[in-house]
Parts: structure tokens; C-alpha cells; sequence
């Protein structure tokens, strides 16, 4: 009888022991990101992934959306994390799959290495369909474009090959120069006009720039604005602007955030409540002309299968410009090759320019291409956290020597960089210009992950930023007193003529990021007309094709002013989508 109890106590001990280690387990596990750590709840069950929960993480919200959805739905699908990252949002993929592969570790689950082919494909979707207006391309100028259209009336699709909206609108800090907006009457910043915007423009870009195509965008500025404020509900700060380099005044709108987010964020409520048609990774590969010369459709391809939407109005190109793509860059600017990364989005890379051109279309200036001088040395991307450039934070070399104007035209700037020893420096700032920017606040992800990676670093002392950058001390208090000096003399730049005038930065706590240039803009693309029309190489419009943002080529000449994109793509964009409506109306 005691060996039977014994015998019992034992399978019942098993049983529990089997029971405990089959339910379900969750562990957490952390991957780095684009903007910084990566934290999943991952439930596994008999050694198979049954959830992911997102505990915390600071990606983009929008860019990075499929991850934490097609994602990981993927992984959870495969078991596996050798599945495919979300195409333009590979930092943020590559820390998701990681932080799922850290929480598989400490559970002692082993994933499949094996994965499924996706055979999943929309078969509800026609593969032929009929819009008055077609934009291609969904950024800041095909949003713009699209809901101008829907409110004029028109039956509007918006087609984006990559998996997410927003592009090069979406990731930049998207400031908008405005002159004579309601910020600058708040601040008292009453001598700003379209005139004088327009002259600055044209001068910042060696008098390349289409005066009549400068003209009305400087014009249409401030009712752009509004209508961004009134209509799509962007939130502007109400009490400052920045002044970019180039510019005599300060004028450019700061968006919440600091980031095109606010903006894409609430273009996509927007187009969603409207009931316009946003379709992603569908690539436009052609456009269709008939008998008489007229862009009429366009076709496209989506998971293998093609698709064509004919547009009864016209077709909006608002594709961005060739940034991401390094050998088209080289091709035309051979001066910008392997040395530069780029600021821009990964599909920024200009297909829809030759598909332009073969339909006729004029490409003009395209060797003129920008690099933004202040730059992550790793990443390449914009160190907006090194906007407080713009409020009396200086550039200094490796030797702690200032050697340009740090509102200076980009160009310049970036060029003056290249010079320095190492081609590369440091931007330097203190609390008393911190108060004004509000920086490092704003951009805290960016504070965190710089400071990290070792490119940027806050100390108390002067001695503290030198030394950690191995900058030599006493050239860099030599150039911090004089700076200081002149600000308490009124701030005038006796040396290099800061148009914004010096701060005093005598006193700590200081802050200072290592910086590079990186490809930023290409000034270069389709020949437009003011309506916004795509001119031939005879210098007539193409019916039916009209174009907007970075993907033309007429507005910037030389060089683009900081916080002119966001003007011209929002100015444009709705010029062509009211341009293409009308057609519609009219045929």
C-alpha cells in the first residue's frame, strides 16, 4: 500500500510537471529600433509564438505601422523571424524581429528557420478601375493634390508603391516658410512679404529658380498654411519660427513634434474621411497615352499582378525626387558618390521620372542636387536634434575652430565641412539656447539613441564636450569666449556675419553632436508650368500629366532653401489636384 502511494505521488508529480511546462509562457525581449529601444511581451505555447504585445517603443508612428501589424503577423504566422522586414522601415523591422528573437532566447524557445512563401493577393481588387484623377505617389504634395481633387468634386485614387505613406514629408522636420503668417504677426515680425520670400528664393538658388513658378508659390504661401491649419488640422506652434539658412527672416513654420508626422498623420484622417482610396505597394509603371497625346491611364503592379487606373481628369505625379538612389545620383552629380549617405526615404529613388520622360516629359537641372550638412555620421540621416543651429548654436571644427556661418545656404555649409579635417564637426549649444529650441525635449528618442552611439554628448563643463571629443580645450574656449563676447556686445558675428545673431554660451550645461553632410534634395526633375502642367521638350503641356513636389525640377535652381520643400510641395500639390479635377469636369 505505501509503494502504490509512492507509485501514485510520482504520476501525479509528472502529470503537474507536463501540465506546467506546456501552458503558455511570456517573456520579454528588446531589440534597438530606428529611434530607440524595442520592447515586446512574446506569449509562446508547446515552443510556437501564440501573441506579441508592443510594450514600449519610439519608432514613427506612421512609417513604422506594419511592422507592429503585417510584421508581426508575419512572424507569428512563420514562427520564425527570418521573415521579410517591412520595406522603408528597415531599422524599425530589424528591432522588432530582434526583440522577438531576445524574448525566443530567454523562453528556450528555438524559431523555424523556415518560412512561407505569401501567396496572399487581393482578389477583390479590379483590375481595371476608373477615377477622374490618379496622384501617384503619397507624400506631402500627393495628399495635398488628392484631397484638393476629392473637395473639388473629383472620384480620386492615391496609389504609393511602398508599404507605408509619407516619404520624404513624412521623416523631415517639416518646417514651412510662410511669410506674413499669424506666428510671425504674434512675434511682432511685421516686414515679411511673398516679395521678399520670393527674392531670398531666387537668390539661394543662383537666379536658376523659374521666377513665375517662385512667384506663386511665395504667393499661395500663407492660404496654403491656413488651409493646412484649418482644413487638414495641422497643428503649428503659436509662438515661434525658425529662420533657415538663406533666409532674411524668420519664417517658417514649425509643425507639433518637429516632424512631418503631424502633417501625414492627419493628411491620412483626412483622405480616410473623405473616402479616398490610399493603395500601397502598388508601382506605377507606365503612363498611358491616347490617340491624341492625352495621359489617360496608368498602370501599375502589385504582388506580380498589373492593374490599371484610368484617369478620366488627369494623372498627378508626386513621386519625390532621386535622393535614395546613388547611382542615379552619381550618374548626374559625379562630385556626390560612395563618401554621402542620404537623409531620404528608401523610395525616393526616381523611377517615376524616366516613366515621365518617356511620356514626353522635359527633365530639367537635374545635376543640381543638395546635401544637408547636419547629419547623423552613422545613419545619415537629419540630426534634428541639431536644429537649435538655427536659435545660436555654432559649428566648430575638429581643431574647436568656427570656419563658417552656420545660417549659411546648405550647400555651403556642407561644402565648408567637407574641407575640415576629417570632412566632418560638431555642432555645440548650450542651456540658454537649449531654452529657446526646446531640442533635446523634442527629439528626446534622438538625445537617447545619439548619446548611445557615442556621437553626441552633454556635459556640464566646456572641458567635458572637448574632452570627450578629443577637441583641443583651449582652441575651444577661445572660440566659445569670443562668441560670448560678441553676443554681450549685441550680438553681432564680426567674423562670420550670423544673420541671426550670436548667443552667449559662457555658461554650461553644453551639448555637442558630430555631424556630416548626407544627399538631401534634387533640385532637378519635370518642367512645369504654373498650372502645375508637365511641359514636353517643346515646352507644351502634356495634357493630362501634371506634377508637384521634388519629383519637378523648376522651383529651387541651384540650390533648395531650408523650409521651401514643404511650400512648394503643399502649394503645388493642390494646384495640380484642382488642375486634374477641372479636367475631369470639363471632358
Amino acid at each position: 500500500m505505501f509503494k502504490t502511494s509512492i507509485l501514485f505521488t510520482a504520476l501525479l508529480s509528472a502529470a503537474a510537471l507536463t501540465s506546467v511546462s506546456a501552458a503558455p509562457v511570456q517573456t520579454e525581449g528588446t531589440g534597438i529600433g530606428k529611434h530607440g529601444d524595442i520592447k515586446l511581451a512574446v506569449t509562446f505555447d508547446n515552443g510556437k509564438i501564440q501573441d506579441i504585445k508592443v510594450l514600449e517603443d519610439h519608432e514613427n508612428k506612421v512609417l513604422a505601422a506594419k511592422v507592429f501589424t503585417d510584421l508581426k503577423d508575419a512572424v507569428i504566422a512563420n514562427n520564425s523571424v527570418k521573415v521579410d522586414g517591412i520595406a522603408g522601415a528597415t531599422f524599425s523591422s530589424k528591432g522588432f524581429l530582434n526583440a522577438v528573437s531576445d524574448a525566443a532566447k530567454k523562453a528556450g524557445v528555438k524559431l523555424s528557420d523556415k518560412v512561407k512563401k505569401d501567396k496572399k493577393a487581393d482578389a477583390a481588387m479590379p483590375a481595371v478601375q476608373n477615377y477622374d484623377v490618379v496622384v501617384i505617389g503619397a507624400g506631402g504634395a500627393g495628399f495635398a493634390a488628392a484631397v484638393e481633387a476629392k473637395s473639388k468634386g473629383a472620384n480620386v485614387v492615391l496609389i504609393e508603391k511602398m508599404p507605408t505613406v509619407g516619404g520624404n514629408s513624412l521623416i523631415s522636420g517639416a518646417e514651412m516658410n510662410v511669410p506674413n503668417s499669424w506666428v510671425q504677426n504674434k512675434l511682432n515680425i511685421k516686414d515679411d512679404t511673398p516679395a521678399r520670400m520670393a527674392a531670398d528664393t531666387l537668390k539661394g538658388g543662383d537666379f536658376q529658380g523659374d521666377p513665375e513658378i517662385v512667384g506663386v508659390m511665395t504667393t499661395n504661401a500663407l492660404p496654403t498654411a491656413e488651409w493646412l491649419r484649418d482644413t487638414v488640422g495641422v497643428n503649428f506652434e503659436k509662438d515661434n519660427v525658425f529662420q533657415f539658412g538663406g533666409h532674411s527672416r524668420k519664417r517658417a513654420l514649425i509643425p507639433e513634434g518637429h516632424t512631418g508626422t503631424e502633417v501625414i498623420t492627419k493628411f491620412s484622417a483626412l483622405a480616410d474621411k473623405m473616402g479616398i482610396p490610399v493603395i500601397t505597394n502598388m508601382k506605377a509603371e507606365e503612363l498611358v497615352k491616347d490617340k491624341d497625346g492625352r495621359v489617360v491611364a496608368v498602370k501599375a503592379i502589385s504582388g506580380g499582378k498589373e492593374y490599371t487606373f484610368n484617369a478620366k481628369g488627369g494623372v498627378v505625379l508626386a513621386t519625390g525626387g532621386f535622393g535614395a538612389n546613388a547611382q542615379m545620383v552619381k550618374k548626374y552629380n559625379p562630385a556626390i558618390d560612395e563618401r554621402f549617405k542620404t537623409t531620404d526615404a528608401p523610395g525616393t529613388t526616381g523611377e517615376a521620372l524616366y516613366m515621365a520622360e518617356k511620356a514626353g516629359g522635359q527633365l530639367v537641372n537635374m545635376g543640381y542636387i543638395q546635401t544637408y550638412p547636419i547629419c547623423d555620421p552613422i545613419s545619415g540621416v537629419i540630426e534634428l536634434i541639431a536644429d537649435a543651429r538655427f536659435d545660436g548654436a555654432i559649428l566648430v571644427n575638429q581643431e574647436g575652430k568656427r570656419f563658417v556661418e552656420e545660417l549659411e545656404r546648405r550647400d555651403v555649409i556642407s561644402n565648408a565641412i567637407l574641407k575640415q579635417p576629417g570632412a566632418y564637426c560638431y555642432v555645440l549649444w548650450n542651456d540658454n539656447i537649449g531654452k529657446i529650441s526646446n531640442t533635446v525635449k523634442i527629439h528626446d528618442t534622438e538625445y537617447k539613441t545619439f548619446t548611445k552611439q557615442g556621437i553626441m554628448h552633454t556635459s556640464d563643463t566646456l572641458k567635458g564636450a572637448a574632452d570627450y571629443f578629443h577637441i583641443p580645450y583651449a582652441n575651444l574656449k577661445a572660440t566659445v569666449d569670443r562668441v560670448s563676447q560678441m553676443a554681450k556686445d549685441g550680438g553681432k558675428d564680426l567674423d562670420f556675419h550670423n544673420r541671426g545673431g550670436l548667443k552667449d554660451l559662457s555658461t554650461g550645461k553644453y551639448y555637442i553632436i558630430k555631424a556630416v553632410p548626407s544627399t538631401h534634395h534634387t533640385m532637378g526633375g519635370l518642367k512645369i508650368n504654373t498650372k502645375a502642367e508637365v511641359l514636353d521638350k517643346n515646352g507644351k503641356p502634356i495634357p493630362g500629366l501634371f506634377a508637384a513636389g521634388e519629383v519637378t525640377g523648376t522651383t529651387h535652381g541651384t540650390n533648395r532653401l531650408g523650409g521651401n520643400a514643404y511650400t512648394d510641395i503643399m502649394v503645388f500639390g493642390r494646384i495640380a489636384g484642382d488642375g486634374a479635377a477641372a479636367e475631369a469636369k470639363a471632358r
